[in-house]
């Protein structure tokens, strides 16, 4: 079983909804896991938007990256910039890869382009989690 990490700012959306998939598509090929950066409260339209797609992600913890957990990977997945930029050193036979997703927390506004922004990048982390399901 591939061990993946999934890494983004405030492990809040877009790692916990990538762990998520992970977990429900690869049929146990992947051990999934997610952090952040810092440790804050899954978002509730994260939440929602996955409940969309048939995912409950409600029971997911936020948690920060923990370095030495982290170096017990195969693989390390950065979903954005400040991840990417911030994550601690792996050893060089943890595979990196950098998947930017925009952060659908950061797009504001009015309430229905905000929704449809937490299903574009669900949408977008899907497609990846598949992609890299199908290259295992």
């Amino acid at each position: 079983m591939l061990k993946v990490m999934f890494l983004c700012t405030g492990n809040a959306c877009r790692s916990q909804m990538a762990e998520a998939f992970a977990r429900e598509l690869s049929m146990g090929m992947i051990d999934a896991y997610s952090a952040g950066l810092m440790e804050v409260e899954i978002h509730p339209r994260a939440i929602a938007a996955m409940k969309e797609a048939d995912i409950d992600i409600s029971g997911q913890k936020s948690k920060e990256i923990d370095p030495e957990f982290l170096r017990k990977m195969d693989v390390v997945i950065t979903l954005c910039i400040p991840a990417e930029n911030n994550c601690p050193r792996t050893p060089p036979e943890v595979k990196r890869l950098h998947w930017p997703i925009v952060a659908p927390v950061e797009t504001g506004g009015i309430e229905e382009v905000t929704v449809n922004d937490f299903r574009r990048a669900r949408d977008e982390i899907r497609e990846l989690i598949e992609e890299f399901i199908r290259k295992i």
